[in-house]
């Protein structure tokens, strides 16, 4: 009985030391960069509308509040019971929805290095993934063994001198910990050196790069070694959308960036990304971010000038 009480008030105090910890080097709402390079801690203190976003490879962990993000027409909601594991970059709307002042949404995000994934793959006994694709975003649970190592990174924040020798102990836990999961073989199969979602996770680091380039879809299978059929087939089960609404939403999102940075023209943003109608990325941007090109940069430089105001 004694036991089972100290497991139990050890893990209620979990997150809200991860609270306590997210909240000391995060003290203003937005993203954190940290002492641990892959490391990025998040802070809100009130629910905000969906905001369009592309999540690289990560595992997002709330450590307060609650955040629903919207896949094409799917819908995840996760809090401190449960962590969204993205397994290849996706565009994606976020919103956060349990939020205040008193307690504000802390989450933080490891982001996954492909490469490390498959070397400690090869490394274990753990069962190889069925040659089928699945969706490349999850929620799994947060159970203690996560939530223990997602600690022990977050504490080496309070001796910066020990990072550099033990962090990568403690991702290479965490990334071990996800392959092992109950739903670490949807991380499997994108790192297997074999497979459909292998293939379609070279497509995506492809189009990542050559984004702003007239694609040709069998032009591309070919690339990956796959039929033009099949492609659209596990491209879609992976992602969600098409290769071409893939690839428009890499555009759109990289034209924000864009009108944010030093390009002051709408037109000159999208001829960056690969728009040649100046008509038609104004169109599609509108629908994505609401809002014209213009009057969305507005909006976000507004926004920025008001956060620093209150840092």
């Amino acid at each position: 009985m004694k036991s089972q009480q100290l497991e139990r008030s050890a893990a209620e105090d979990r997150p809200s030391e991860m609270a306590e910890r997210i909240a000391r080097f995060a003290p203003a709402d937005g993203i954190h960069a940290t002492a641990i390079d892959n490391l990025i801690l998040v802070r809100a203190s009130a629910p905000y509308n969906p905001v369009p976003a592309v999540y690289e490879p990560s595992v997002c962990v709330v450590a307060q509040g609650s955040k629903r993000v919207m896949l094409g027409d799917e819908v995840y909601v996760y809090d401190s019971t449960t962590h969204i594991v993205a397994s290849i970059d996706l565009p994606v709307s976020s919103a956060v929805i349990e939020a205040s002042v008193e307690r504000p949404y802390l989450c933080l995000v490891l982001r996954l290095d492909p490469k490390e994934l498959a070397s400690l793959l090869l490394q274990t006994d753990l069962p190889p993934p069925a040659n089928a694709s699945a969706r490349g975003l999850y929620l799994a649970k947060t159970d203690a063994q996560m939530a223990d190592a997602m600690l022990r990174l977050l504490r080496l924040l309070d001796t910066p001198e020990d990072v550099p020798t033990l962090a990568p102990l403690a991702e290479r836990e965490i990334l071990y910990r996800l392959l092992k999961g109950e739903e670490g073989w949807r991380l499997r199969q994108l790192v297997a050196a074999h497979g459909h979602a292998r293939r379609i996770a070279k497509a995506v680091e492809w189009l990542k790069i050559h984004f702003a380039e007239p694609l040709r879809v069998e032009d591309l299978a070919v690339l990956i070694g796959m039929s033009t059929s099949s492609f659209h087939e596990h491209f879609k089960l992976v992602t969600a959308m098409s290769p071409l609404q893939y690839q428009k939403q890499l555009r759109l999102q990289e034209a924000r960036r864009l009108l944010l940075g030093d390009v002051q023209d709408a037109a000159t943003a999208g001829h960056r990304v690969g728009y040649e109608s100046p008509s038609q990325f104004s169109r599609e941007y509108s629908r994505l971010f609401g809002a014209s090109p213009a009057a969305d940069a507005r909006r976000m430089r507004s926004g920025l000038v008001a956060a620093a105001g209150t840092d």
